[in-house]
């Protein structure tokens, strides 16, 4: 599996990323949002990367940051729903917004990717619910959100919730969210609280 490639950036066109490592071209399939945050052709850049296989192709996928990575392996478990509707859907939303909208179980925002209906919208939301509860992420938020002393605070539940969608673990969210007023909309708690991870990674 190509967990990432960095190299220079040799091509750039709608939801495509070309980069040359070691003289070879890797063609990324990706998002909008990922290609708004690279720099111009010629420039150094990584991306984390996601290698599709079907028995007649193999698409290479690429994001700017493991979160959205994250957010697109999960939307790949959702039956019906392949890499250019997973695409489409990180491109209309970042990954903090898509974590938040499974969390807290709305579906609606999900309808605005084209291709997206109400029901494959609200099917999205419900497996991707199941498969945190199966893992268990269902009673760490609760722990989560005990071990900085505002379970009650739902807010800051739905943050730690948001949070392991993307990924991160228990520890890593309740500490995170700790140093974040509890008095913030959840959708601003997360943006803090992945800026403070972010800088302890540095």
């Amino acid at each position: 599996m190509i967990y990432s490639v960095r190299g220079k950036l040799i091509h750039k066109e709608t939801m495509l990323a070309v980069i040359e490592c070691g003289g070879v071209g890797y063609a990324c399939r990706t998002t909008f949002s990922t290609m708004s945050r690279l720099g111009d052709v010629g420039s150094e850049e990584r991306l984390f990367t996601y290698l599709n296989v079907r028995e007649d192709s193999a698409e290479l996928f690429g994001f700017y940051d493991m979160q959205e990575l994250n957010c697109f392996k999960m939307l790949l478990t959702v039956s019906g729903v392949g890499p250019k509707a997973a695409l489409a859907i990180l491109s209309d939303t970042d990954p903090q917004r898509f974590a938040l909208t499974v969390a807290s179980g709305e579906s609606k925002p999900l309808t605005k990717t084209k291709g997206v209906g109400p029901k494959l919208a609200q099917r999205i939301v419900l497996e991707l619910k199941d498969k945190i509860a199966k893992e268990n992420i269902s009673g760490e938020v609760y722990q989560a959100a005990s071990d900085i002393q505002l379970a009650g605070n739902d807010g800051v539940s739905e943050a730690v919730s948001a949070l392991m969608v993307l990924g991160y673990s228990q520890s890593e969210a309740a500490s995170a969210i700790s140093k974040v007023s509890p008095e913030l909309p959840s959708s601003e708690i997360i943006k803090q609280a992945l800026k403070i991870i972010g800088s302890s990674m540095k």
